[in-house]
């Protein structure tokens, strides 16, 4: 799921912020991206605070209820699995996004919704999925109430995108994601607003280039938060 603001403009064109002086550089303990580290960091979780919680809204829909996954790939270098949401979607698309969606009546509670909509939109087997506890509520602009749920995931899974919903499934570095150096800033006036948002964009790399994965808006505030927890 993605939940970003609308693309009223291109994210990629807006400036990079310059850092802040109390802006948070600490780098993460490499013990935290293993399993056992990451299985006691949920087990005895520190006292902390998320950086971000409420994006400033879009709209005056009712608010809804959502879940997503940030599946953990303990490979030698555990990576992050992350969609590329389709072209021809109503909402976000063609944007990169944490597998996930709305919580349905028929859910147990949000981890299930989590869960779930990770199978319908990878193929991501449930068998595959070890649920290690969820980070507090994320509230985007589109009245989204998000809650992320994090998950070790054992290489050898086999995926089945969805191909209504998912264009691409793909992993970055987990270290990537967790280095605060990669972490921009950006702000923009709209709708005599200031809208602020992190962006972490990531190059696949191939003997071409690649090409850049924008991870961006809700997706990214929601990782540098789990870059908070990882910290404290």
């Amino acid at each position: 799921m993605s939940a970003s603001p609308p693309p009223l403009f291109d994210p990629r064109q807006v400036p990079v912020l310059p850092p802040r002086s109390d802006e948070l550089r600490a780098r993460v303990d490499p013990r935290r991206f293993t399993p056992a580290g990451l299985r006691e960091l949920f087990t005895a979780p520190p006292v902390w605070v998320p950086e971000l919680s409420e994006e400033r809204r879009f709209g005056e829909r009712a608010p809804a209820q959502a879940a997503v996954l940030l599946p953990l790939v303990m490979r030698e270098r555990p990576t992050l699995l992350l969609t590329q949401r389709t072209a021809h979607l109503s909402t976000h698309s063609g944007q990169i996004a944490l597998p996930g969606g709305k919580v349905d009546a028929t859910d147990a509670d949000a981890t299930a919704a989590a869960v779930r909509e990770t199978f319908e939109e990878t193929g991501l087997a449930p068998d595959r999925i070890e649920v290690l506890g969820s980070l507090p509520v994320y509230v985007t602009g589109t009245a989204f109430l998000v809650t992320p749920v994090v998950a070790l995931v054992q290489p050898g899974f086999v995926l089945q995108p969805n191909p209504h919903e998912v264009d691409d499934v793909f992993e970055v570095p987990l270290d990537f994601l967790m280095d605060p150096s990669n972490h921009r800033r950006h702000a923009v006036e709209w709708a005599g607003a200031v809208r602020e948002w992190y962006s972490m964009p990531y190059s696949d790399p191939f003997p071409d280039g690649g090409r850049e994965r924008f991870i961006w808006g809700a997706t990214a505030g929601m990782l540098r938060n789990f870059y908070r927890l990882l910290i404290a």
